[in-house]
C-alpha cells in the first residue's frame, strides 16, 4: 500500500509568447496582481521554433519567462491556467490573441505546462485543462520527451530551466 504524501510546492514559472513587450507590460499588474511577485524576468528569447502564432499576433514573437517568487501547490495548475486564459481573452482584439501566457510548474523531477488541448499524454486536471508532461529531470538536467514541444526541448531554454532549478532547490532547503 503506498501512503499518500502532500508533494512539495512548485515554482511557478509564466512563458509569455509576444512581438510586443508593451502590450505585457500593460497586462503586467493584472499576472502579478492574480499571481503575486516576479523574482526573475528571463528574456527577451527569440521564438524561431513555429510561425504557429504569427497569423494571430504577427511575426518578430519572442518570450519572456517569469519566475514567481511564490511557490504554489500544484493542485493550483488548472486554476492559474483559467486566470491566464482570461488574461489573454480581455487583452483580445477582433479574436486575435496580442500574447500567449502558458503557466507551468517546476518540480525537482518535472516541468508540467498547462493546456486545454487533450492528446494521449496529458492527464485531465478541471476546468477542461490538462496537465503536459513536458520534461523530466534526469542525470542532472532537464530532458524532453517524445511530445515536447521544440522550443521547450532547446537546449538553451533546458539550460534557463535548470539554472532555475537550482534556485528552486534552495527556496525548498530554506522551507525546511
Amino acid at each position: 500500500m503506498s501512503i499518500p504524501r502532500i508533494p512539495d510546492p512548485a515554482r511557478l514559472i509564466l512563458s509569455i509568447l509576444t512581438p510586443d513587450r508593451g502590450i505585457v507590460d500593460s497586462a503586467q499588474p493584472s499576472i502579478i496582481g492574480a499571481l503575486g511577485p516576479v523574482e526573475e524576468e528571463i528574456g527577451p528569447i527569440n521564438f524561431e521554433f513555429t510561425s504557429y502564432y504569427d497569423k494571430e499576433m504577427g511575426s518578430g514573437i519572442r518570450r519572456w519567462i517569469w519566475v514567481f517568487a511564490n511557490l504554489v501547490d500544484g493542485a493550483e495548475l488548472a486554476r492559474i491556467k483559467c486566470l491566464t486564459n482570461r488574461i489573454e481573452q480581455s487583452y483580445t482584439v477582433s479574436g486575435k490573441r496580442k500574447f500567449n501566457l502558458d503557466p507551468g510548474l517546476m518540480t525537482l523531477g518535472n516541468f508540467i505546462l498547462a493546456t486545454g488541448k487533450n492528446n494521449s499524454h496529458r492527464i485531465y486536471l478541471e476546468e477542461g485543462i490538462f496537465a503536459d508532461l513536458t520534461l523530466i529531470f534526469r542525470g542532472g538536467t532537464y530532458r524532453p520527451l517524445e511530445w515536447t514541444y521544440p522550443d521547450y526541448a532547446d537546449d538553451r531554454l533546458i539550460s534557463v530551466l535548470n539554472r532555475v532549478r537550482q534556485d528552486y532547490k534552495c527556496k525548498l532547503a530554506q522551507q525546511v
